[in-house]
């Protein structure tokens, strides 16, 4: 008796294949995306040819990856930073009015449980570094201030490294905070004015990419998170305007309305940033 009819598979019909397997499980976004990725997978082979032992090496790289994230460290994050493709995300998915703030990638550092402070605290609790004091307003685009909004803030030192880096050099929580908008919708608070830095390079990733020759340096900046109701939440950094890196930057994340200039402050002995976060209105149907 003949065995059952079977539709030879080759590199020009593996992806129809695939596809018609999922086809038959039913439709959705997960199949839409598998499909897609499926197929510009396969012709990326077709055209690259990679040997089986290349197609090894990938593999265990990105087994290397994975095993070197973890609570403090996301090589992940890092590896999709890099790629170009955590900026691309943000910003197919986030166009805003042209006088809203734009987001940015939010980076591997950042840390959800940062603590809540009062207004003008100190976030930096080694006091190491030049002293900077952030005063900011949170507005609508109508210019309406937004009260109570939640800013998170987060930051390099002033040897460009994140408190997570240095767990046991950094005090806990160093250069983080939780902070909440007054009812004018400002806040403030003091800190240090941070430096540009390296990318890790002591993973996988770093390792890879240094390889390939791609600059793997960042400006200096600050990162805030800006959530209210009804409003599209803010991802961003404000970068600060004399780093000779802003048109290097490693996550492609440098856009001209959050270049700042650090001034230097007429009364204290420290400099100052002041800056005007715009939101925008959440789409109706949409998370904030």
């Amino acid at each position: 008796m003949p065995g059952p009819m079977v539709s030879p598979v080759d590199t020009l019909t593996a992806s129809d294949a695939f596809a018609r397997r999922l086809a038959a499980a039913g439709d959705g976004r997960l199949r839409q995306a598998l499909t897609a990725t499926v197929t510009h997978l396969h012709a990326l082979i077709t055209e690259l040819k990679p040997t089986p032992a290349e197609w090894r090496s990938l593999i265990a790289f990105l087994t290397e990856v994975g095993h070197a994230a973890d609570d403090r460290r996301q090589e992940w994050v890092l590896l999709s930073d890099l790629l170009g493709a955590s900026a691309l995300v943000e910003e197919v998915n986030t166009r805003r009015p042209k006088l809203a703030t734009p987001n940015t990638v939010r980076g591997p550092f950042f840390r959800a449980d940062a603590p809540a402070r009062p207004l003008g605290s100190d976030i930096s609790l080694d006091g190491v570094g030049e002293g900077l004091a952030v005063s900011a307003r949170v507005q609508d685009l109508d210019g309406a201030p937004i009260a109570g909004a939640e800013v998170i803030t987060w930051q390099a030192n002033a040897a460009g490294l994140y408190e997570n880096q240095q767990p046991d050099l950094q005090p806990e929580f160093n250069l983080r905070g939780l902070f909440r908008t007054d009812g004018e919708g400002r806040f403030h608070y003091r800190t240090i004015r941070p430096a540009g830095y390296g990318v890790p390079d002591d993973g996988p990733v770093g390792t890879l990419l240094r390889k390939a020759g791609l600059p793997l340096r960042r400006p200096a900046h600050l990162h805030f998170m800006i959530k209210a109701a009804g409003f599209e939440t803010i991802v961003t950094h404000l970068y600060d305007a004399s780093d000779p890196q802003l048109d290097a930057d490693a996550l492609f994340g440098v856009k001209p309305e959050l270049i700042c200039r650090f001034e230097r402050a007429a009364d204290k002995p420290c400099f100052r940033l002041d800056y005007t976060f715009v939101m925008a209105r959440s789409k109706q149907g949409a998370p904030a």
